[in-house]
């Protein structure tokens, strides 16, 4: 690790009581998927980075497990950019093909990306072989400092064009000061909190099991998604001619699911995908994760800004959330380098600097919320008199061009004002 001298891990050798405040242009709190990605950004403009992590030097994040990352053709375009997917070890999997369907509805939508002159619609990677190559990524970093195991306490208000923060690791309290603080620090951030803003959430009343499949038929490149009145089952076709499954139940029976062995266990996924990919054969260890979301009310306070699952946090259906998360981390840096391309310099906290990037968000972010959030909730609705609706729903998109259209835009990352990185 190329960390510079005012590092934590050598700042910790010396004596609290003498070591001067550090002081960064950007401290980001979190180090999963949407804070590194974001230092990585970062470090092309020749900013003095920071990153606050949890988690010890030589471990990775718990967000870096088994479960499948759907990248979008946006994310990968911007990954590649920033020379992250150069570093996977592990091949992904390309989505050519997606099929949508719902239990006890006609029709179903087929797309094709041979039909938009693409190979792919997007990548499957494996969370913890991403976080493998992020880490890899964040070691040639220069002008980067981590701050870690350590975890954030509080902050204060601005001052003199900083804003103060307080984290705490083995060896006591300290302060550091920013010009920008990043709230990056998922779901329940802390940050966002402590910075004032509220949020509303949205339980699901679902519980999300995620696992690796081997079925008769390799992956060819197709994903399914199969809607029910408990929420959705979704087999994504990894790199390694497995398949990645998440499958939602109802919260009251997430005890039951998850005390199935494995072969009740497949015998429930055959009976709610079908034989799509023919017989469903072994799977591997479960991981379960309530589905809640959360919006917050604002997304830029004083010298902050929130990204990712602190932002928002989507149901997984469509496998929004880490590439809405990625592109508000890409547009912070784009508009942070449009202000050192004018100037020559930039304050990366300036209010200016701020409202502009919630502006440049606002569209691709509202659009995004209101798709996941209304499929979600219009797909696991159980109303005898909305089948129709959503059977004629299912056919339109599969014959007309102009709504498929828009509904392979935005599967792809291309909505609103797009970073220049994804294109």
């Amino acid at each position: 690790m190329q960390d510079s001298a005012h590092s934590s891990e050598l700042v910790g050798l010396r004596p609290y009581h003498v070591v001067m405040k550090a002081r960064h242009d950007v401290l980001i709190v979190g180090g999963g998927l949407v804070g590194a990605s974001l230092a990585i950004a970062l470090d092309r403009l020749g900013l003095d980075t920071a990153l606050v992590e949890a988690t010890p030097a030589g471990a990775l994040p718990a967000v870096f497990d088994q479960r499948n990352l759907s990248f979008a053709t946006a994310t990968v375009n911007a990954l590649t950019a920033l020379g992250v997917m150069q570093k996977l070890s592990a091949p992904t999997g390309p989505i050519r093909r997606i099929q949508v369907s719902r239990r006890g509805d006609f029709g179903r939508v087929r797309l094709d990306a041979a039909d938009y002159g693409r190979e792919a619609f997007g990548q499957v990677v494996v969370a913890r072989d991403f976080g493998m190559a992020l880490e890899a990524r964040l070691d040639e970093l220069e002008r980067f400092t981590r701050y870690r195991p350590a975890r954030f306490v509080g902050i204060e208000d601005e001052a003199d064009g900083m804003r103060t923060l307080r984290i705490a690791d083995d060896g006591g309290e300290r302060p550091i000061g920013a010009k920008l603080v990043v709230a990056a620090d998922g779901t329940r951030s802390g940050l966002r909190a402590a910075l004032g803003i509220g949020h509303d959430e949205r339980d699901y009343g679902q519980t999300l099991f995620v696992a690796r499949i081997r079925s008769e038929r390799a992956p060819d490149g197709t994903a399914y998604e199969r809607l029910g009145d408990d929420g959705p089952t979704a087999l994504l076709p990894r790199g390694d001619r497995h398949f990645g499954v998440v499958h939602a139940v109802a919260r009251e029976q997430a005890d039951a699911v998850a005390a199935l062995d494995d072969a009740a266990w497949l015998a429930r996924l055959q009976d709610a995908i079908g034989w799509r990919v023919g017989r469903l054969l072994a799977s591997g260890p479960r991981s379960v994760y309530p589905a809640i979301g959360a919006v917050a009310r604002q997304t830029v306070a004083p010298r902050a800004v929130l990204v990712g699952n602190a932002a928002q946090t989507l149901h997984p259906i469509g496998a929004q959330g880490f590439n809405l998360g990625l592109r508000d981390a890409l547009t912070l840096a784009e508009t942070i380098e449009s202000g050192i391309e004018r100037n020559g310099a930039v304050d990366p906290g300036a209010e200016a600097l701020l409202v502009a990037y919630a502006a440049r968000r606002s569209e691709d972010r509202e659009r995004t919320l209101a798709f996941a959030d209304g499929l979600a909730r219009l797909s696991a609705n159980p109303a005898p008199l909305l089948r129709p609706l959503r059977s004629l729903g299912l056919l339109a998109l599969d014959s007309v061009p102009s709504m498929q259209s828009g509904l392979v835009g935005g599967a792809m990352g291309f909505r609103g004002d797009v970073p220049r990185l994804c294109r």
